[in-house]
């Protein structure tokens, strides 16, 4: 990519997401780690399979998971003067435009619901490196939690790797009127660069802002889990497909689903890098458990086993008192 296309790229993605370009700058700027809280089982076959599983929006732990998200859009769209703002300033970008981008997500909005695929990471605080977060272990971890802390995760946010096709956003908790604010800013950024958008073409535009809407739903929840501080990865196959990922059918606290499995390695030939388990695993807490030392031993192993060096130094034992 030229240095001119990257300019053009980097005032497409602050135009369109604004909330997500503040937040990945500013994740980047502190060299922020995130976190993959999870029961032991669960860790254990990420480290030993060397792959991480993309659950179904619908068997996700929130059962509002989508549906809060499209509710605010829907509302502000069709119920609010920022709805009819957006609608002017689609009309004037392309004649035709809004209607095109109306029927294109209306098509997909199925979809969007049952079959987008999702690995949720939270943002890691340096004062949670031994203890871990007491709410996720509670959420999460079951009677032996694991916290995988990760380093900046490869996959960009402004643009999927094009082998892997995985968007990364981080999560806006916004009820309905923080929605139609938020929304607002995206209304006044292509206001501002209508002249801008006209010069990249219709077809380019249509697509970023289906991809805003898309990223609207699906990145949206309630405030009230604010404190989990979620960042998303979205693979929507029936948007975008890879062949790198694998489709199947696993058991899943006895619930039987299909997941896709993201392969936890480098690709050099296409420039991913910073997925092998040695360079991704920054450390392992063991959360609140019957069977710390045991598991401190058989984690380390298993980071050996992964060709980590001195595994034994990245795994620590919390010491919450959590009683299960």
């Amino acid at each position: 990519m030229s240095d001119n296309q990257e300019i053009v790229q980097e005032r497409l993605w602050k135009t369109f997401f604004p909330f997500a370009a503040e937040r990945q700058d500013a994740a980047l700027r502190r060299k922020a780690r995130f976190v993959y809280y999870t029961r032991a089982e669960t860790a254990a076959s990420i480290l030993k399979h060397a792959e991480i599983w993309m659950r179904k929006s619908m068997c996700m732990n929130d059962f509002m998971e989508v549906q809060h998200g499209m509710q605010c859009l829907f509302q502000t769209y069709n119920q609010s003067a920022v709805g009819t703002r957006f609608k002017n300033a689609l009309d004037n970008l392309f004649p035709g435009l809004r209607l095109e981008i109306e029927k294109l997500f209306d098509s997909w909005t199925g979809h969007m619901r049952a079959d987008t695929y999702i690995t949720c990471l939270s943002e890691h605080k340096p004062e949670e490196d031994t203890l871990g977060r007491l709410s996720m272990w509670r959420a999460y971890g079951g009677t032996n939690g694991v916290a995988l802390v990760m380093n900046l995760i490869s996959f960009p946010a402004r643009e999927p790797a094009e082998v892997l096709k995985v968007f990364g956003s981080p999560v806006a908790y916004l009820d309905q009127p923080n929605f139609t604010q938020e929304f607002e800013k995206v209304v006044a950024n292509i206001e501002k660069e209508a002249a801008f958008l006209r010069e990249q073409g219709q077809e380019l535009i249509k697509d970023r802002i289906f991809r805003m809407l898309t990223f609207a739903v699906l990145c949206t929840k309630h405030p009230g889990f604010a404190e989990e501080l979620e960042w998303r990865y979205l693979y929507c196959p029936w948007w975008q497909s890879s062949p790198c990922l694998k489709k199947e059918v696993e058991i899943i606290q006895g619930v039987v689903q299909p997941v896709y499995k993201v392969p936890l390695k480098d690709i050099p030939e296409e420039n991913v890098y910073g997925l092998a388990i040695p360079s991704l695993i920054e450390r392992i807490i063991i959360g609140p458990t019957r069977d710390p030392l045991a598991m401190r031993e058989a984690f380390a192993e298993l980071l050996a086993l992964a060709s980590v060096k001195q595994p034994y130094d990245k795994v620590f034992l919390s010491n919450i008192p959590l009683r299960q």
